[in-house]
């Protein structure tokens, strides 16, 4: 029986439709959609057909925007075959769709597992360097670089990310065309002013969270506490451990090795990604000033109540009373982590030892930290963010500071003292109730948070502002906002000026874009046009920095630039007449006509 186990579980690892036969897939009943129209939005696509025609689609996945064809994937034979009579020529925006019944996808990890093989065989196989090596090529690619060096690759990447959104905004708004060629003229080429990038003096150590993946090592086949090599899709589901990795804290490292000795002497087994078999997934650590919060994640798999008690109160011992009690815990929390980036399936942590948060100072104000919370990962890179941020918003005593996806209040907390008023917004209740609670921990009594969508409850929010000098500061996901949130702002024209902070700036493209498009029947609202932008390096050693890109009212700038072009006519004019010998005080009104 072991022998036949284990011949079928090879034969898996060669065949990469293996997974349909395992657990359900909705790869099992997909279509193709193909004469897609020219534009069309991925959520326009989604609303046509789970809202207007009733498809009950599971997902939808395309090779990149606006692409002619997509794959839309159903939960059965029955739905799929409903989809294929009703798209069958149906016609959008003036396309006649077609529809035909497609194969799976094969899983990513056994196809580039089987390349690999043959690759080998074949003696073609490429050396990829330690396993030291391609993990912190995988974690913090400028590991080999002297820190001014990744500076300036930084800046010159943020340097051809804001030369793009200056021919962007030329597009999009023919009107900004002579402004932005004069801003061009000043600024290097760019449509704005770039300052210098900024950056906290000590880079080492500086991760305030990480979220270990529990797994196997590759090279010694053991339980492992730390990060992927690779990712799954490129064929990757091995960890290596993190000590050599720079910008993690030495108390976290302790932790990870800490933790990896209670799992590795654990009856429980490491959570496969591939077979969905095991407990084992993930050691989430934040840690501020001698605090240490620790959130262990496993998939309960077929635990019952009794089991999972127990394995909660030897956690606890461990790290209370046994080995595990040189990591120094202070806060100590259970998961529970079926299907990983599924909000359904992701459980709220559970208290099981110490406080329930950690504290940290930023600009001499305290935050108390949830599990849950977002809170920038590096804390002395924060303070200059911040610091970054309230520079360019320019708050005044009678300035209202709408904080747009606030999390829990730090940033609008921050500007608190600089203004007469913060008005946050943010979508997770929770993150609210934090913001309201680090309001009451610092004694700010001129900040109010409001849970709710941005593009839904922004209006309904500004308008409670007591001054009509409102700025409008947003931190908001990697992706940035959605366009109805930016339209919003710029239909509400007592924001006179916005400042974005943006973690991965060429995601927020389009948001960029979207403040300076041209007026349409869609969008309403006066244009707001970048004026200054700085990157902070949040993220030492990695590819990516933030970026603070400061946005004012069109009409505003184009009264100064007009005055600024009439200034420089006349002048040209009078030294003309000068060089000529003609007295311009000496002219008659009709003359000068």
């Amino acid at each position: 029986m072991e022998e036949n186990t284990k011949n079928e579980t090879n034969s898996e690892k060669q065949d990469p439709y293996a997974y349909l036969e395992r657990d359900f897939s909705s790869e099992n009943f997909k279509i193709e959609v193909k004469n897609l129209p020219k534009f069309y939005g991925m959520n326009e696509f989604r609303k046509l057909l789970n809202e207007k025609l009733k498809l009950n689609s599971n997902k939808i996945k395309t090779t990149r925007r606006n692409s002619p064809f997509a794959f839309v994937c159903f939960r059965n034979n029955e739905d799929r075959d409903n989809a294929l009579q009703i798209l069958s020529k149906y016609k959008w925006k003036g396309k006649e769709l077609q529809v035909l019944k497609a194969k799976p996808a094969p899983d990513p990890l056994v196809k580039k597992r089987k390349i690999d093989s043959e690759e080998k065989l074949s003696n073609k196989s490429k050396f990829e360097g330690t396993q030291e090596e391609r993990l912190k090529n995988s974690t913090i690619p400028y590991w080999n670089l002297e820190h001014n060096e990744q500076l300036k690759h930084k800046q010159d990447e943020i340097k051809k990310l804001i030369k793009k959104l200056g021919n962007d905004l030329v597009h999009t708004n023919p009107e900004l065309h002579k402004w932005i060629e004069k801003q061009k003229s000043l600024y290097d080429g760019l449509p704005c002013e770039l300052s210098n990038i900024r950056y906290a003096d000590d880079n080492n150590g500086y991760r305030n969270k990480c979220e270990f993946t529990v797994g196997i090592d590759e090279e010694t086949n053991l339980p492992t506490v730390g990060f992927r090599i690779g990712s799954y899709v490129n064929g990757t589901i091995g960890v290596g451990p993190v000590d050599s990795l720079i910008h993690i804290p030495d108390s976290m490292k302790l932790a990870a090795k800490v933790f990896q000795d209670f799992v590795r002497s654990s009856d429980l087994q490491v959570f496969n990604p591939e077979f969905h078999t095991g407990h084992f997934r993930q050691l989430m650590a934040r840690s501020a000033p001698d605090q240490l919060m620790l959130v262990i994640g496993i998939h309960p798999q077929d635990l019952n109540e009794e089991k999972l008690n127990e394995f909660k109160k030897d956690v606890v011992d461990f790290f209370i009373n046994r080995n595990g009690k040189i990591a120094n815990v202070t806060s100590l929390y259970y998961q529970k982590i079926v299907k990983k980036n599924h909000n359904n399936d992701v459980a709220p942590s559970e208290h099981l030892w110490g406080d329930t948060h950690i504290y940290e100072n930023i600009l001499g104000l305290k935050f108390k930290i949830s599990p849950e919370a977002f809170f920038q990962i590096n804390t002395k890179g924060a303070e200059i963010l911040y610091s970054t941020a309230m520079e360019l918003a320019e708050p005044l005593a009678n300035t209202t500071v709408l904080d747009v996806c606030c999390g829990t209040g730090t940033i609008g907390l921050c500007f608190s003292k600089k203004c007469k008023q913060v008005l946050g917004i943010e979508i997770i209740p929770q993150a609210i109730d934090d913001a309201k609670e680090n309001a009451k921990l610092n004694q700010i009594d001129n900040a109010d948070f409001f849970a709710g969508k941005a593009e839904e409850i922004l209006g309904n929010i500004c308008y409670k502002s007591t001054s009509n000098e409102v700025v409008a500061v947003l931190d908001p996901p990697r992706a940035g906002i959605h366009k109805k949130g930016v339209f919003q702002i710029r239909k509400i024209l007592k924001i006179n000026k916005v400042v974005y902070i943006s973690c991965n700036p060429a995601a927020a493209l389009e948001n960029f874009v979207d403040f300076g498009r041209q007026e349409s029947k869609k969008v309403n609202g006066d244009a707001l046009v970048p004026t200054k932008a700085i990157a902070v390096d949040m993220f030492p050693y990695t590819k990516y920095c933030e970026l603070v890109i400061c946005f004012e009212r069109w009409s505003k700038i184009s009264k100064h630039f007009e005055d600024e072009t009439k200034k420089v006519v006349e002048t040209e004019e009078n030294t003309k007449m000068e060089e000529i010998g003609i007295d311009k005080n000496e002219l008659t009104t009709v003359e000068l006509e």
